[in-house]
Parts: structure tokens; sequence; C-alpha cells
């Protein structure tokens, strides 16, 4: 069977978000950089620029990727462009205080190509801001594309393409051999994780752990350390399991 044609294969499970877009022209060259790549679920975020799907300029730089333009969703918000997924990554060139692990492109695609139960998104920000930090903190991984560092600055479909190309070779390639090997349970959605961070919180707020009013400190460092380790769904049931046994021995 054809690899790209596969229902378990990267072309398939790879969504790329585009937040808050500002140029409709950015939207039809990233869905033109996706398709050169094999690449086809694209979904918008509370565009700033009208009817993107539609505008000419971006049917003009989408050229001959105007099925996937066509095929673009939009939604009204981060969560529900990453409904159904379980490895989220931030694309940036601005690092964070907070922010969860940093990878390379080439450190990402081979590992969610070598992974096939993982359901990987790609979020890039708007033009000129970025991702605000309270979508980089939701993140399993947050991208940073190796770059002069006098000036790093890449167009949004710049990016789109150097990420789309890293993908396609990593999926067309062998698995990285130095992913490590094991038992592996069903990686936890970012729904999931997030819901997990909610309960925690309240945990310890309610122990006296954490200060109900500026959680802004803890939480953030808590949020990084677990996802350097890939939660998986029983782990997060298990720490939504400790925090439930916390706030019922309060009450």
């Amino acid at each position: 069977m054809n690899q790209q044609n596969s229902d378990t294969s990267l072309f398939k499970r790879l969504r790329f978000v585009l937040v808050e877009t500002s140029r409709a022209g950015n939207v039809g060259s990233v869905a033109r950089a996706m398709k050169t790549m094999g690449f086809s679920d694209l979904v918008l975020v509370t565009p700033r620029c009208a009817d993107p799907l539609n505008d000419p300029e971006a049917v003009a730089f989408a050229s001959g990727a105007g099925d996937v333009l066509a095929g673009a969703r939009i939604v009204g918000s981060v969560a529900e462009a990453l409904e159904g997924r379980n490895f989220a990554a931030a694309v940036s060139a601005r690092l964070r205080e907070f922010s969860p692990p940093v990878w390379t492109p080439r450190a990402f695609a081979g590992h969610v190509a070598a992974q096939a139960e993982l359901a990987p998104v790609l979020i890039l920000g708007n033009e000129r801001f970025g991702l605000p930090n309270e979508v980089v903190q939701q993140c399993n991984v947050l991208i940073n594309i190796p770059a002069n560092p006098d000036y790093s600055s890449l167009n949004l479909s710049q990016a789109a393409q150097v990420l789309a190309y890293e993908c396609r070779q990593a999926a067309c390639g062998e698995p990285d051999a130095a992913l490590p090997v094991g038992f592996r349970g069903d990686a936890a959605s970012v729904a999931q994780i997030e819901g997990m961070y909610e309960h925690l919180e309240q945990a310890l707020v309610s122990i006296g752990f954490l200060n109900a009013d500026n959680p802004k400190k803890l939480m953030p460092r808590l949020k990084r350390l677990f996802a350097r380790t890939g939660l998986e769904t029983e782990e997060v049931n298990i720490l939504r399991g400790i925090a439930r046994q916390i706030l019922k021995q309060k009450d």
C-alpha cells in the first residue's frame, strides 16, 4: 500500500492550524506549502482576514492547491482546532520562559512519523504577534526553526514549508532508531491534559500549596515538567485521581 495513502501515515494524521492569520495570501501560500509535501488537513482559528478561503489573493497564492484551501475549516477557538489531537506543537521564533520542551522541526517530524498512534498538530500564530503564551503552554513541545541568529524571521508560509518538508522526509523514511522502545499506552489528548491541569490546580489551591490569586508562576512550571514526560491517558487518569482524593479529603 502506498505509504501516503495509508490511514496511519503522517500525511493523514498531521494537522496544520493557523491562529488569527491577517493576510489571506498567507493562508493560500500555506495551503500550497502543505500540498507540495503531501498534507491537506488545514484549520484556521478566528482569521483576521475576511473570507480567507475565497479571497482572490488566497486563491491566487494557493496556485494548484485550491483543493486544500477549499477543504480548510474555520473554527472559533484553539480548543476546537485541537479536538481529537494528542500531540500539539507550537511554532515560534521567540523562546518563552515557561514553555514546553524546545524541539527542532526534524525532531518533531521523526517523533510523530514513528508513532502511528499520535494525532499531531502544528500551530502557527499571527504574522505579527505570533502565538500567545497561553496557547504555547497548552502544547507538548515548542518548535523553533534554527536560523541565522542575526535575522531569524520567517514568513508564515516559509515556516510552514520547512515544517512540511521535514515531516515528509520523516514520513517517507525509516523510523528514528534513537526513539525509545517498549510499552507505550495511548497518548493523552490535549483536552485531557488541560482538564488534568485544571483539576490539579484546584487540588493544590485547596491544600494551600498554590495561591489561588497568583498561580501564574507555579502552574506553567508544572506544565513544562509534565510536557517533558509525554503523558499517556492512564497517567492523566492517575493524576486526576490524586487530585480528586485531595479535594475529597478537604471537603
